[in-house]
């Protein structure tokens, strides 16, 4: 007979985090729940993830998700664990949300600090990775799931709500994506 508390989830909210200052240096840890409710600042990682044909994954939060749930999103990511690098994370989040093993390592492009200017606010890093293994999501995580071409997700974007912190980390990787092909341009330069 299988025990019942074999079969049990972890709670997310009792992950510990690494809490960190404006210049994401560890000063503390806390649980995932205590950190989200204080508006304490931890670190996460953002992976655009694309197919063979290059199209985007997207996908809509499921309705038990600690922050944004229900929303759609064109990253996969998470939560950094404590004692984490942001690498491990990211590699971590990407196979766990697409239901994957034997990625590549995903690539990271820049990191942000994002902040909604209304306590919630955490230290993000970026990456982009090619998923060639058929996908199979996280139930716990993914409610819907799709890959788009980029044109398919510029038209969806006015039409369905967006978590806030993926749509910024878009909008910050197109202003990248953008830079890197304008060779007048310098790093960091606003268009």
């Amino acid at each position: 007979m299988t025990d019942p508390m074999d079969a049990a989830a972890p709670d997310p909210a009792a992950e510990i985090l690494d809490i960190v200052d404006e210049h994401d240096r560890v000063v503390g840890q806390a649980p995932r729940g205590e950190a989200y409710a204080r508006g304490l600042r931890h670190r996460c990682v953002f992976i655009q993830a694309r197919d063979a044909e290059d199209r985007v994954f997207v996908h809509r939060r499921t309705p038990q998700k600690l922050v944004f749930p229900s929303l759609y999103d064109m990253f996969v990511g998470g939560v950094v664990g404590a004692g984490e690098s942001y690498d491990d994370a990211a590699l971590r989040e990407a196979e766990e949300e697409l239901g994957v093993s034997g990625l590549p390592r995903p690539t990271p492009l820049f990191k942000f600090l994002y902040d909604d200017g209304a306590g919630r606010t955490w230290w993000s890093s970026l990456y982009e990775v090619r998923c060639e293994l058929p996908v199979d999501p996280q139930a716990e995580e993914v409610a819907w799931h799709a890959f788009l071409t980029d044109e398919e997700l510029e038209r969806r974007l006015p039409e369905w709500p967006w978590v806030p912190d993926g749509f910024d980390a878009y909008e910050r990787l197109r202003a990248f994506r953008a830079q890197d092909t304008d060779p007048g341009r310098a790093p960091g330069q606003a268009g």
